[in-house]
C-alpha cells in the first residue's frame, strides 16, 4: 500500500482497534500520533514500538474537548506541516435500555462517540484543505445501520457518524479529501473477551464466516481506505463484519 511517510492520527489508539491500526499503519511506513486519554497504556505502547525503530508519539487527548483537538492538532502541524490521515476511532458505551438510560449516559457516549468525531475532522481538515489533500476515516458500527437493544445513546452516535461521513464526503472530495466510514461486527477486543463464552458462542454463530473478528481486520480496512489505491472511494460505509448484516 502506498502510505509511507504519510502523518496520521488515531484516536482511541492505546488498545483494541485502535492499537491494531497504529501497529499496521507504522508497518506500511506511516508516521503516528496516538491519541488516547489512557496516558499510561498510551505511552507505554509508544514506548514498545519506538524500541523497535518506529516512529510514533502520544497526547493525551480529550476528544470531546475541541480546546484540547485544536491544540494537539497545532503541535502536529508544528511538528510535521500537514496531517494526511485521521482516523476518528474513539468510543466509549454506556448502554442501558431506554427506560433505565440516564441523561448523562446519553450525553457522555454522544459527546466522545459524535462530538468528538466532528470536532477532529472540524480542525484537522482545515490543515488539510489547505494542502488539498487528505482521508478521513470514522468508525461506526454495524448498530449505526441496523439498531441494537439497550444502545440507544451509541446507535444514535453512530448513526450520525455515518450521516456526517456522507455530508463531508460531498463537502470535500472536490477539494482532495476522501471521507469514509468503517462499520465494524463483532470483533475480539478486550471488553468482547471478557464476556461470557455462551455469549461468545452466539455470536459466532451469528457470523456467517464462523468466527468474531479481530482488530486486525479492521485495521486492514482503514489502511486500505487510508492508501492511494483507494482515492476514488469516498462517502462509503465498509462493513467489516463477517457477513452479519446480509
Amino acid at each position: 500500500m502506498k502510505l509511507k511517510d504519510k502523518i496520521a492520527i488515531v484516536t482511541g489508539g492505546a488498545k483494541g482497534i485502535g492499537k491494531a491500526t497504529v501497529i499496521k499503519f507504522l508497518n506500511e511506513g506511516v508516521i503516528v500520533d496516538l491519541w488516547d486519554l489512557d496516558e499510561a497504556k498510551g505511552n507505554e505502547l509508544v514506548s514498545d514500538l519506538s524500541a523497535q525503530g518506529f516512529k510514533l508519539s502520544f497526547q493525551k487527548v480529550d476528544v470531546s474537548n475541541i480546546s484540547e483537538v485544536n491544540s494537539a492538532v497545532e503541535f502536529l502541524i508544528t511538528k510535521h506541516g500537514k496531517i494526511d490521515v485521521l482516523v476518528n476511532n474513539a468510543g466509549i458505551t454506556m448502554d442501558a435500555s431506554l427506560k433505565k438510560m440516564t441523561p448523562d449516559q446519553w450525553q457522555k457516549v454522544i459527546d466522545v462517540n459524535l462530538t468528538g468525531v466532528f470536532n477532529c475532522t472540524k480542525i484537522v481538515s482545515q490543515f488539510m484543505l489547505e494542502k488539498q489533500n487528505g482521508v478521513i476515516l470514522n468508525a461506526t458500527s454495524v448498530v449505526g445501520l441496523y439498531g441494537n437493544f439497550g444502545q440507544t445513546n451509541y446507535v444514535a452516535a453512530k448513526s450520525g457518524v455515518i450521516g456526517m461521513t456522507k455530508v463531508w464526503a460531498r463537502e470535500l472530495g472536490r477539494k482532495g479529501i476522501t471521507v469514509n466510514a468503517v462499520a465494524p461486527g463483532f470483533i475480539e477486543t478486550e471488553m468482547v473477551a471478557a464476556m461470557p463464552e455462551n455469549v461468545l458462542a452466539g455470536m459466532r454463530e451469528k457470523t456467517p464466516v464462523g468466527r468474531l473478528g479481530k482488530p486486525e481486520d479492521i485495521a486492514n480496512a482503514y489502511a486500505f481506505l487510508a492508501s492511494s489505491e483507494a482515492s476514488f472511494v469516498n462517502g462509503a460505509v465498509l462493513s467489516v463484519d463477517g457477513g452479519i448484516v446480509i
